[in-house]
């Protein structure tokens, strides 16, 4: 295990309030749920090691707001993304259709190096509610991810367990690729070393 490459990755589930990001967030770390909502205040976030081929990766799921008072926090935890998750209820279509803003904004505030490839996936929950209350059928959300460049769909339950995993292991497979496109880093950074060596370099015209 001390050879593979430690990697960390950092992904933003974005979405309304209510369409259950924490949710989906804790049956993926912990396999729990809870019935009991309680709205997110700025953001959270929990880890998870998994190996994905050579690599350890730690995927670090940041949690965020879905309240618009709460939206200019946004630039500070979108930074450094490498993979974003878009959230809706399938039960809700305005959770739908703001999927488009959602989008945008991440685009604009995190400020990928390449915004018309950076990974997302989108998540269409609560799956497990009668047929009778759904909003947004299959073929509509998948038109739309097919709009966006093929983004990667599922269709979750965090209630039931159901396509979670399977979704988060798309997520961090998809960052993992783009963070090896970028080569931004195949290991945790080295620590800065501060001593005489570092202060001799000619190179420094500080």
């Amino acid at each position: 295990m001390s050879s593979r490459k430690k990697v960390l990755l950092k992904v933003i589930i974005l979405g309304d309030s209510g369409v259950g990001k924490t949710s989906l967030m804790n049956q993926y770390v912990n396999k729990r749920f809870s019935n009991q909502y309680k709205a997110t205040i700025g953001a959270d976030f929990l880890t998870k090691e998994l190996a994905i081929d050579d690599k350890l990766v730690t995927i670090q799921i940041w949690d965020t707001a879905g309240q618009e008072r709460f939206q200019s926090l946004g630039v500070a935890f979108y930074r450094g993304a490498d993979c974003c998750v878009l959230c809706y209820d399938v039960n809700n279509a305005k959770s739908f259709e703001t999927l488009d803003s959602w989008r945008d904004e991440f685009l604009v505030q995190a400020s990928p190096r390449d915004p018309e490839n950076f990974p997302f996936v989108v998540l269409g929950n609560k799956i497990d509610l009668e047929d009778s209350k759904r909003m947004v059928t299959q073929r509509r959300a998948m038109n739309w991810c097919q709009s966006k460049g093929n983004i990667p769909y599922f269709e979750t339950s965090a209630k039931e367990g159901i396509k979670v995993d399977v979704a988060f292991e798309t997520i961090a497979q998809n960052a993992l690729k783009k963070e090896s496109e970028n080569e931004l880093y195949s290991d945790f950074p080295e620590p800065i070393r501060i001593d005489q060596d570092a202060a001799r370099d000619p190179g420094c015209a500080c």
